[in-house]
């Protein structure tokens, strides 16, 4: 039997706050962090409702100990800096510095969210020079470079871009270079900041709603853009006992499917999302009955919801583990949705808890289940489910179990 992998640290900010007692805490008092805006600048900003990381970029800067202002570094760089630092603040960075390790982030605008704020002072004839460092931002792997470089790490390093199942996908390649051998630890995830040009490419799909954004209700409107960052450490289980290290979780299982159905919507039927589910189950050597919470992609568009709703139904039955989407509370992060959602998983083990749908009223007709809408703790989980769909039918399925 192949040894199991495991996660032994783990680092986040999201629209919540900075850390696992953050996340806890705000779902613990049902508060979400979708809200107004303040520092995404747009004209269109406040209209509608964004899960937005309190901290300005100067903010996030001072608590990295970097020069604030024209620093070089984007907000997408910037959170994905900070969720790196929530994780080595629990971990001993030597670890990362004895051997080489894998570092597999994952992005899919870039620096987007600044060369839109400064593009017309680098394309004109009058480009100022202060703004040219900025333009290789743009590369989705810029962040993942500079993440290494400012803790002044040498890893193997991958940046995956696979939608709104990058970090997730992210996590999987982690686990399989140290199941093959490659490397003895991998930190894997991913971050992406708020933009314009994901704000307004999204409700140019007429898939976002102006208000809280209600996951599987029949009267859910799209979905509320978000940004955040977050990474899991992984190793063998050996590994992890050898050293002392208290394991968080085990990845039991993972899958990634595509629909090839649609470049943005998913296949209404929902099976490429059973198919996916399945897999990882397989993987993780359990029925669907064992597993006790799902945490759904649940993005609270009209096909996203329709077809997921359908795969759990499907493969679950009508009498389904409690699951839910937790979007609500942090909008939907993109990039990042798979490693905070991963975390969050590994959060609703550790707690024995299930993690509430917020805003949810009135169940889909198509559907026989709805999500879990109260906050459930010392309860009995031992396996959970994450799911993560991306654009283009990039399905990802991970199952965590209790250590």
């Amino acid at each position: 039997m192949a040894e199991r992998i495991v996660v032994t640290a783990v680092g986040i900010v999201s629209a919540l706050g900075t850390g696992i007692d953050a996340q806890l805490l705000a779902m613990r008092n049902g508060r979400s962090g979708v809200g107004k805006v303040t520092h995404l600048q747009s004209v269109y900003a406040t209209d509608f409702v964004l899960g937005e990381v309190r901290m300005s970029n100067d903010d996030l800067a001072a608590s990295l100990g970097l020069p604030t202002g024209d620093n070089g570094y984007t907000r997408t760089s910037l959170l994905s800096l900070l969720a790196m630092k929530d994780l080595l603040d629990s971990t001993d960075i030597s670890l990362l510095k004895q051997e080489q390790f894998a570092f597999i982030s994952a992005n899919t605008v870039g620096g987007m969210c600044k060369m839109e704020d400064i593009y017309m002072d680098v394309v004109g004839p009058d480009t100022e020079e202060k703004n040219i460092k900025y333009i290789d931002t743009l590369d989705c792997a810029e962040s993942t470079e500079k993440i290494a470089e400012h803790f002044g790490l040498k890893p193997l390093t991958a940046t995956i871009s696979t939608a709104c199942s990058s970090s997730s996908n992210a996590l999987m390649v982690g686990a399989r270079m140290i199941k093959q051998g490659i490397v003895k630890r991998a930190v894997c995830g991913g971050g992406d900041a708020l933009s314009r040009f994901t704000l307004n490419g999204f409700y140019t799909l007429k898939n976002v709603d102006k208000t809280p954004s209600k996951p599987f209700d029949h009267n859910r409107g799209g979905l509320n853009i978000g940004e955040a960052a977050g990474f899991c450490l992984i190793e063998k289980e050996s590994d992890a006992l050898a050293r002392g290290a208290k394991i968080l979780a085990v990845l039991s299982g993972y899958a990634n499917t595509n629909d090839a159905y649609h470049v943005t919507a998913p296949s209404p039927n929902g099976e490429g999302a059973v198919r996916t589910m399945q897999q990882a189950l397989t993987m993780a050597g359990l029925e669907p009955k064992d597993i006790g919470y799902i945490n759904a992609h649940g993005t609270a568009t009209a096909n996203n919801d329709l077809a997921e709703g359908r795969a759990i139904q499907e493969l679950f039955g009508t009498q389904a583990p409690p699951f839910s989407s937790t979007k609500p509370f942090t909008g939907h992060t993109l990039a990042a949705a798979g490693i905070i959602e991963a975390i969050y998983c590994i959060m609703a083990l550790q707690q024995q808890m299930i993690i509430p749908n917020l805003n949810f009223e009135t169940r889909m007709e198509e559907l026989e289940i709805s999500p879990a809408t109260t906050l459930t703790e010392n309860t009995t989980i031992n396996h959970v489910l994450s799911n993560s769909f991306g654009f283009g039918g990039s399905n990802v399925s991970l199952v965590f179990s209790k250590a």
